[in-house]
Formats: C-alpha cells, structure tokens, sequence
C-alpha cells in the first residue's frame, strides 16, 4: 500500500510571514500539531507545536545557572504572549524531511518514528502534495487486515 492512497490531500499551510497567533489559533482549534510552510508554491519549512512551546522552555544555561527547582515556570507561561507576536519563519524547521507519494506506508511511518514525527508532509518532486499521519498509517493497517478479516466471517 502506497502513501498516496492513504495520505490527506490539499493540507492547510502556511507563509513564512504568517504571524503565529494565526497559526497557534489553528492548532488550537483544528487540533494541527504542525503546518508546511509555503513560498511561491514551495515548501520551505514546516511549524510545528513543538516549535512554539520550546521558546517557553528554560534554555540550559538557565537550568545549570539557577537549577530546575528555581526556574520561573509561571513567569515563563506569561513569554507566550510574546511568542505569538513571532512571524513563522521566526521559528519553523527549514530543512523539511519528507515522504513521497510512491513510499510504502511502512517506509513512511518508520521515517515518522525515526524521526519522532507524528505527521509528515508528502512532497513529489519539490511540490507539497499531502500530508501522513501515524493514524492514518495504522487506520490503513487496521483496514486491510483486521477489519477486512472481520468482514469474511
């Protein structure tokens, strides 16, 4: 079974210049753990929550100079007001890693755990055509093999 049979098509994206307060408001309301991001049709970077939330994290420095039990996590929520005043190309992860539409869904999905993805855009040749999820890899998997078994009976 191939990528592009089980895939999401047209996903939602996103601009560099997008300001992250229209993107967390996505997140939040569409439950999006990350958004590709476009430039003249080209996929340039992909955002995701993870992103955001780590610009609220005590850096290392932090953390050695005043020990974990002093950080300041309430005084860090109040940084996310700040954070969504970001554009995404602020935060986004530029170097994109990708499935193509002609991947096995098990070759994805071992890419998405190696990576610790748990969706990844499906580009061919260049161009954002989908996006993966781990659901939709094992929903797949279910279908073909449980639920099919179940309907022989």
């Amino acid at each position: 079974m191939l990528v592009k049979e089980i895939m999401t098509g047209s996903p939602r994206t996103v601009s560099p210049e997008t300001g992250l307060l229209e993107v967390v408001s996505l997140m939040c309301l569409y439950r999006y753990s990350g958004l590709p991001v476009l430039s003249d049709g080209k996929m340039v970077g992909f955002i995701a929550e993870k992103d955001v939330l780590h610009k609220l994290f005590p850096t290392l420095e932090d953390m050695i100079a005043d020990g974990l039990g002093s950080v300041d996590f309430e005084g860090m929520m109040g940084k996310y007001r700040d954070v969504v005043n970001l554009r995404v190309k602020d935060l986004m992860t530029a170097n994109v890693i990708t499935v193509s539409p002609h991947d096995h869904i098990l070759k994805a999905a071992s890419t998405m755990v190696r990576n610790r993805f748990r969706r990844i855009p499906v580009s061919d040749g260049g161009d954002l055509v989908g996006m993966l999820s781990l659901g939709d890899v094992h929903k797949a998997l279910f279908q073909s093999n449980v639920a099919a078994g179940m309907s022989g009976r």
